[in-house]
């Protein structure tokens, strides 16, 4: 490497003037050198104390006095981080609160608006959110026997099986509760009210927070230079190898998608966000490349029977367009946003968990409001220093 790096700054010098080749680009022949003897070059170099000089730099206010004005910044600057610690729990004058704080609350984003929706979009979203409901499970398996023991003859064909089960559960699971508790047996409020079915009205929301993302739909995105619509889910599908397969096999798999609208689904006790998406078709148009990255088409759709996911579900990707072929999108994911240190990772997850089942529309901080700049009826705290 020492000679290569001797032989291209020769070859530099056929292609730039000598202005160019100052004592910065002639360091570069004892870069190897230096290494030999003394080590890694980030253990000696000198970046950490020029950023310092920057720093101390702009304490200066009169340029008759630097060393002064340095001293006192520096001076008053140490005092504030040290009283720092004694107001870290009050809430700062004249601004809003930190995103950082609120990060891991699940809420809305700006007002929703109320909208009647068609009945064949409340039936699926509404099955939906009965199967990924934990005390709706046994039901589900009571309710696939009960179809075979009524269809002997059709309920031998997995696929007709799951067919009638999506399009009758939601009815047969209502008459199985109200038989419940007929004969007074022990039923929670949660199944009680899922039973009976969301309301044909819901609020539809432009972003929404949760599992320390933030999703925005597609519209929203578009008014942005940013983009949060993207979402992937593994789910558990039943696969099949041909069109004349009748038996399927159940597996995981990746589905990736765009946010069309954000829906808070009214189950008159508590609400439950869902994401409306548009999903990739899987059958030609996911692929891995080969240096293993996900590419999608993002207008080649599928999956139209299964629009909806539950907002707790969603991770959230980015789709970053392919520079050889702008048909394609790279799938790139996303790290969760920050949460306040003195909450637990175990308790943020029980809040996602128990969030949604909350009665009435969240309520949504206006920042707008006008700035108090003065503390009223509060004490100081006196602080030798």
């Amino acid at each position: 490497m020492e000679e290569d790096i001797a032989l291209t700054l020769c070859l530099l010098e056929k292609c730039f003037p000598p202005s160019f080749f100052d004592i910065m680009i002639h360091l570069t022949i004892h870069l190897v050198n230096e290494v030999r003897l003394c080590g890694p070059v980030y253990l000696k170099w000198m970046y950490p104390f020029e950023r310092n000089m920057k720093d101390l730099k702009a304490y200066v206010r009169n340029r008759n006095n630097p060393r002064g004005c340095i001293a006192e910044s520096y001076i008053a600057e140490e005092a504030l981080e040290f009283c720092a610690e004694y107001v870290s729990n009050m809430r700062t004058i004249g601004l809003p609160p930190g995103h950082v704080e609120t990060s891991s609350i699940d809420k809305p984003l700006l007002g929703g608006k109320f909208e009647q929706v068609d009945h064949s979009l409340i039936h699926q979203v509404h099955l939906y959110v009965l199967q990924n409901t934990e005390e709706v499970w046994p039901f589900i398996s009571e309710h696939i026997e009960w179809l075979k023991g009524h269809h002997s003859q059709k309920g031998k064909n997995e696929r007709w099986l799951s067919n009638e089960h999506n399009h009758t559960f939601s009815t047969w699971l209502n008459k199985k509760v109200y038989e419940m508790i007929d004969d007074d047996e022990d039923v929670s409020n949660i199944l009680r009210w899922l039973s009976q079915g969301p309301h044909p009205f819901v609020v539809k929301h432009p972003g929404y927070d949760i599992n320390g993302h933030r999703f925005h739909t597609r519209e929203r995105d578009e008014q942005q230079v940013h983009q949060n619509s993207g979402v992937s889910l593994i789910a558990a599908t039943l696969q099949v190898a041909s069109a004349k397969d009748k038996n399927p096999i159940l597996g995981d798999m990746s589905y990736y998608g765009v946010i069309n609208e954000i829906w808070d689904l009214d189950y008159h006790m508590f609400r439950i966000p869902l994401f409306k998406c548009d999903w990739v078709q899987n059958n030609g148009g996911v692929k891995l490349d080969e240096f293993g990255f996900t590419l999608v088409d993002l207008n080649r759709l599928g999956h139209k029977s299964y629009l909806f996911i539950l907002a707790s579900q969603a991770t959230q990707v980015f789709y970053v367009s392919d520079q050889l072929d702008k048909k394609w999108s790279v799938v790139s994911y996303m790290h969760r946003r920050c949460v306040p240190k003195k909450t637990s990772a175990e308790d943020i997850d029980i809040m996602m968990e128990h969030n949604p089942l909350t009665n009435g529309l969240p309520n949504i901080e206006n920042l707008n409001d006008a700035d108090k700049y003065a503390r009223d009826g509060k004490h100081g705290i006196w602080i030798d220093a």
